[in-house]
């Protein structure tokens, strides 16, 4: 089996190497092929991520280039995820919505939007591609931001597609560590959308062991999702901590003014990265690596495509169609919940109604990322501005006016359409 990692060039690399090395299981990778426009970067981590695997004693082939036909071609899984702009983009995704007094993140609010427009086009080619060039069936794994715009724009397309992220599977751990149990015994209730999800539930053994850690461990919970204690009794749940973005918008900005960004800090670490993967000695990832960002995201990619190949049934948390699921968003809405995955991709676990506290605001960003896709698809200014208008962290037509005329005058090298 071949798997194709579509921006194999970031730093983070090594890490989903190391996980298909440590992990792979009744998953017979025979060859993980890296693929990225940026030969020079390449160049350095193949050989690393070639030593990672022989250090596991992987008997896998690890190849990489630059021709992403080559690269697409025969695979059996394709894994994306690229980053359009580097950090240098980031970086600006993370400032000029400042400037408008809206919070500055790479997927969240008018940064989020920015980096959808840059990455719907450049991802829909690749998947094209990968229909042409991959073997039948392949699937589509989209670890790429926004991920839930990502994944939707796929979908929309016909491509046979699942979107992941890396937030359920650290409360998982995280839960588990805490209860004393093995992080295969808890199934969250997961529910929402990408980056705008709330853990419900923690089942082991078909009980609900949730209140038992709001109850033991509130103050701990609550430090590492950077919310008041209070306000996660409250909502009975644990947010991800991208709900900090909503529930402290504006305690938010105040801490992002005049502040590094995480594009920034991200930057420097990979200059060390890269340098540390380039000694010939190395075969094992260095400490800095888990510094980057993507907790346990070799463990869920892993996982996802163990069940997506071998058809195990496993639960993960992954980003597909509503087609009902929750009754009050369109059945084209692309939502995040805990899912029973087999050859044939995914089916949401059944879970009790979504109260309005959360329906609401999940309503409000879904409507917003439909328009995202159509602005990332189609193009056009007027389409940026009904998105922005419509996010409720703008919502205002002052802002939604100011931070569109920002956002196209920071992304015009990417945006032909913009220029």
């Amino acid at each position: 089996m071949k798997i194709a990692v579509v921006g194999g060039g970031s730093t983070y690399t090594p890490e989903l190497v190391d996980g298909f090395a440590r992990l792979a299981g009744s998953l017979a990778v025979t060859e993980l092929a890296l693929v990225d426009p940026a030969a020079d970067r390449l160049d350095v981590i193949g050989p690393y991520a070639r030593r990672l695997l022989a250090h596991h004693g992987h008997p896998g082939a690890l190849t990489w280039t630059a021709d992403l036909d080559a690269g697409l071609s025969g695979a059996d899984v394709v894994v994306l995820q690229l980053r359009v702009g580097g950090q240098a983009a980031r970086i600006s995704d993370e400032t000029f919505p400042l400037d408008c007094g809206c919070v500055g993140q790479e997927t969240t609010g008018a940064g989020g939007l920015a980096k959808a427009l840059r990455t719907v086009p450049v991802v829909l080619d690749i998947a094209e591609r990968a229909a042409r060039l991959a073997n039948p069936g392949a699937w589509i794994v989209d670890f790429t931001n926004p991920v839930g715009i990502v994944t939707r724009a796929l979908l929309d397309a016909g491509h046979r597609a699942i979107g992941l992220c890396n937030v359920a599977i650290g409360f998982q751990r995280r839960f588990a560590a805490l209860l004393g149990v093995d992080p295969a015994q808890v199934t969250l209730d997961h529910v929402g959308l990408n980056h705008l999800t709330w853990e419900r539930a923690a089942y082991v053994d078909g009980v609900d062991r949730l209140p038992e850690l709001l109850r033991d461990h509130l103050p701990a919970l609550a430090d590492q999702v950077q919310l008041p204690a209070d306000l996660l009794t409250r909502l009975g749940s644990v947010p991800s901590y991208y709900l900090r973005y909503f529930y402290a918008h504006d305690l938010v900005v105040r801490e992002e003014r005049g502040a590094p960004t995480r594009g920034e800090k991200v930057a420097g670490m990979e200059s060390q990265l890269l340098a540390m993967y380039a000694d010939p000695t190395l075969s094992t990832k260095p400490d800095l690596l888990s510094q980057r960002g993507g907790a346990f995201y070799s463990e869920a990619a892993v996982g996802l495509i163990t069940s997506l190949v071998t058809g195990d049934g496993g639960v993960h948390a992954v980003n597909l169609r509503n087609d009902g699921h929750l009754p009050f968003l369109p059945d084209a809405a692309v939502i995040e919940v805990s899912a029973r995955v087999d050859h044939d991709g995914a089916v949401p676990l059944a879970a009790p109604p979504v109260p309005p506290l959360m329906s609401g605001l999940i309503s409000g960003v879904a409507a917003y990322e439909e328009l995202a896709v159509r602005a990332a698809v189609h193009g056009g200014r007027d389409r940026v501005y009904d998105a922005l208008l419509a996010h409720p962290l703008v919502g205002q037509y002052e802002q939604a006016e100011a931070l569109t005329d920002k956002l196209l005058a920071a992304n015009s090298a990417h945006l032909a359409w913009a220029r």
